[in-house]
């Protein structure tokens, strides 16, 4: 894993964005733009909140906040000089305000510049966010968040000063932006309640291989939204999830797909499922009607482990156990994943014994040339040994790697080196 940066990071929107030094900010700018909206007859203000640039400043510092704020100065100046001839200003917000300003005058009355022009910048500019903008924020957020526009148009008023029409365009043009994201969050949460009560969930299947024999030794299902929407990767159906409050739902359609792709599972092979602590809140998965589901699928419960996450478990220990103790007493046994991606692993290997300990990708990629990832992974050995564990190396993606994994004496290896993961059957994928 790397350590902190000790010099400044060039990044890749650098590069791609050519941007300058800096970005000048509404507040110094204020008495200009006064002075110009005046001596004319209208004035349009966009405002584009930009929330991640205040977590950027938290976690990377002040100079990573102006280096984001600058990148996306320039996409929106790349933007303006294709669709507004008129863009005069590309503004930093007020101080306190995590955001941007474009502002726009007109010498004359034009409706068709604010009727046609404007949201057709806002729909140019929202295509190349789609594209860009994770290289915008690059490094410092992986996957960025929606940018929430606004804007609003005003005539000049000789009755009032010019201070308080600018006041009051701002507010406007911000509360437009809240409202659009509103809006967006509404139409969202719709699609993916639709989601839910489709069972538009599927699920897909990564082999876990024996290093020693390379045979399939198992399969774990992974679940997949559908395919060319925003809920296609697990990460972003359960984020979504935990925003409405419907992890729980969400779980359950996961947990269903598992087995539903599972009918006609490869004789002798084991099934890793994803489960969560609240799983046995779930009357399809108590003992009966699980086990009945289980024979359609020619599988019993020694057939099948309970992936549970370190995070997870930790979380919530008490929960935990008695998911845990339940389930073992009908003969599934239990896997701890992403073991080293947190906090606390060692007490998650204490508490749950699982007999299965998964490696995060972090200590597993590049272990054939890295002398400390060896030794991790030697040590973790040796742990698993006196609790009687197994180890899965995860994230395999050479052969390299996964002879370094039969060298140290590690059990199972997963990952891409093995194929994608894809449905067992060519019917199971909506």
């Amino acid at each position: 894993m790397q350590g902190p940066a000790t010099k400044p990071v060039e990044s890749r929107a650098q590069s791609v964005f050519a941007p300058k030094p800096e970005v000048t900010d509404l507040g110094s700018m204020f008495r200009v733009i006064q002075e110009r909206f005046a001596s004319g007859t209208a004035l349009s203000v966009m405002v584009f909140q930009l929330p991640m640039l205040e977590q950027i400043e938290r976690a990377h510092g002040h100079a990573a906040r102006l280096e984001s704020e600058v990148n996306f100065a320039n996409l929106l100046r790349s933007v303006a000089a294709e669709r507004l001839a008129d863009c005069d200003l590309v503004l930093s917000g007020e101080a306190g305000c995590s955001e941007m300003v474009v502002v726009l005058f007109r010498e004359h009355r034009d409706a068709r510049f604010f009727r046609q022009e404007i949201p057709g910048f806002e729909q140019v500019l929202g295509r190349k966010l789609d594209r860009e903008a994770d290289k915008i924020f690059y490094p410092y957020v992986k996957k960025a968040p929606p940018v929430d526009m606004g804007y609003a148009v005003i005539l000049r008023n000789p009755k009032l000063g010019a201070d308080t029409q600018l006041r009051s365009v701002l507010e406007e043009a911000r509360h437009d932006a809240r409202l659009n994201s509103s809006l967006t969050a509404r139409k969202r949460r719709r699609r993916f309640h639709e989601l839910i009560l489709d069972r538009r969930v599927h699920s897909v299947y990564e082999p876990i291989v024996e290093v020693r024999s390379n045979v399939v030794y198992a399969y774990e299902a992974l679940a997949r939204g559908p395919e060319g929407t925003e809920f296609r990767a697990p990460i972003a159906m359960f984020g979504e999830a935990e925003r409405q409050g419907m992890v729980f739902e969400l779980d359950c359609l996961c947990r269903a797909a598992g087995l539903a792709g599972a009918i006609d599972f490869p004789s002798g092979a084991k099934l890793f499922l994803n489960v969560l602590p609240s799983a046995i809140h779930d009357p399809n998965f108590r003992s009966e009607r699980l086990i009945a589901t289980l024979e359609k699928c020619r599988l019993s419960p020694q057939d099948v482990v309970f992936e549970v996450s370190e995070q997870q478990s930790i979380r919530d220990f008490e929960a935990f156990r008695e998911m845990r103790d339940y389930y073992r007493k009908l003969g599934f046994s239990f896997a701890l994943d992403d073991t080293g991606s947190g906090y606390a692993g060692l007490e998650a290997l204490l508490e749950i014994s699982p007999e299965y300990i998964k490696v995060d990708r972090a200590f597993v990629s590049g272990v054939d040339e890295d002398a400390v990832r060896q030794d991790l992974l030697r040590a973790l050995r040796a742990v698993a040994d006196k609790t009687g564990a197994k180890i899965i190396g995860e994230g395999l993606d050479t052969l390299e790697e996964f002879a370094m994994l039969e060298e140290l004496g590690i059990d199972f290896g997963q990952g891409w080196l093995f194929g994608h993961p894809h449905p067992l059957r060519a019917a199971a994928r909506p």
